[in-house]
């Protein structure tokens, strides 16, 4: 890899793979909303624009031999419309561009949730069907647009998914901070039994993962057209690792316990509630996050093992004591 484009760049995921393609020689493009300084100064180049806008894809794609495609909208509530847009035309018009230009590779950062159905996933592998309906419209977004970098593989394009599940690590804008304010604000409670096991990959590993995959397919089409489920190297119990991460940080750990029922009926009078009276806020509980927190879901990685030789860089205790650090050095 030469030549490397990264939409997303500037995000959690996306600025530790331009980091890591730095370091391996790589020349680097950050496609993004924004500049980021911090990566210029390592030797990315900027591109400020919107995946939506074909023309700007078009410009970004040019010239490039692989495209990391890891910009997407996240979050768990929005309109349809919103999600549509980012996630699903967005990837429709990097896949495009990639084709016009003869990009050689296109690895896609998608998510478990595609093919998660509201029940227990216990060391699913990748032939787990694609969800029939979804709880939250982020989640079926990454579906369509998978299916679409999937489908767009070909003889003289190699493309592939990875689906990396509960990514963490130092300067996490999503997970972390918002565990840490509602076990601050003590708005969190365990819900239904507290033993669901969990896959949770720290973020290096995530863009060790792409790499590996782009350099696989620079060799051979064998994981062209595949999608790969990615993790550390066992699942956690859910609220035994959230209580871990309490007790270090000197917050009270979740006691109190809802039952999964509740939590659910909850989630869906908030939903109705929130859609009724057109409110953009996240609600506090949704059906989504109800399942989440008490189902169990964890993957076999045996495939991204095997195929492109996938294993965790930073293990669990060396991810945590990382993200310690940096939590300490941000106070």
């Amino acid at each position: 890899m030469k030549n490397v484009l990264v939409t997303g760049g500037g995000g959690f995921v996306g600025s530790v793979l331009v980091r890591q393609l730095l370091e391996s020689g790589s020349n680097v493009i950050v496609a993004a909303r924004n500049r980021y300084q911090e990566l210029e100064t390592l030797g990315a180049v900027s591109r400020v624009g919107d995946i939506a806008d074909r023309t700007f894809v078009d410009e970004i794609c040019r010239d490039v031999d692989t495209v990391f495609h890891t910009a997407a909208k996240a979050g768990i509530w929005g309109k349809w419309e919103e999600y549509e847009r980012t996630n699903v035309e967005g990837t429709r018009n990097i896949i495009l561009a990639c084709k016009k230009h003869a990009v050689q590779r296109l690895v896609y950062t998608s998510t478990p949730s595609v093919v998660f159905d509201q029940n227990d996933i216990i060391n699913g592998d990748e032939s787990l069907p694609y969800s029939s309906t979804f709880l939250c419209n982020y989640a079926r977004s990454k579906a369509v647009a998978e299916e679409l970098v999937l489908r767009a593989n070909g003889s003289s394009f190699y493309s592939c998914a990875i689906r990396p599940h509960l990514v963490w690590g130092p300067h996490d804008p999503h997970l972390i901070p918002r565990l840490i304010e509602r076990g601050k604000n003590r708005s969190l409670k365990i819900i239904g039994s507290g033993e669901n096991l969990v896959d949770i990959t720290y973020v290096d590993n995530v863009a060790h993962a792409h790499i590996l995959a782009a350099e696989s397919m620079e060799k051979s089409s064998k994981i062209g057209g595949q999608a790969y489920f990615i993790g550390q190297e066992r699942p956690v119990k859910l609220w035994e690792w959230i209580n871990e991460l309490y007790r270090d940080l000197n917050i009270d750990p979740v006691e109190s316990h809802v039952s999964f029922h509740v939590a659910y009926f909850i989630g869906m009078i908030l939903e109705k509630t929130y859609s009724l009276f057109s409110v953009s806020k996240e609600p506090r509980m949704t059906r989504f996050i109800a399942e989440q927190l008490a189902r169990s879901h964890y993957f076999k990685h045996d495939k991204a093992r095997k195929d492109f030789g996938y294993k965790p860089i930073v293990s669990l205790e060396e991810g945590h004591n990382r993200l310690m650090q940096w939590l300490g050095e941000s106070r």
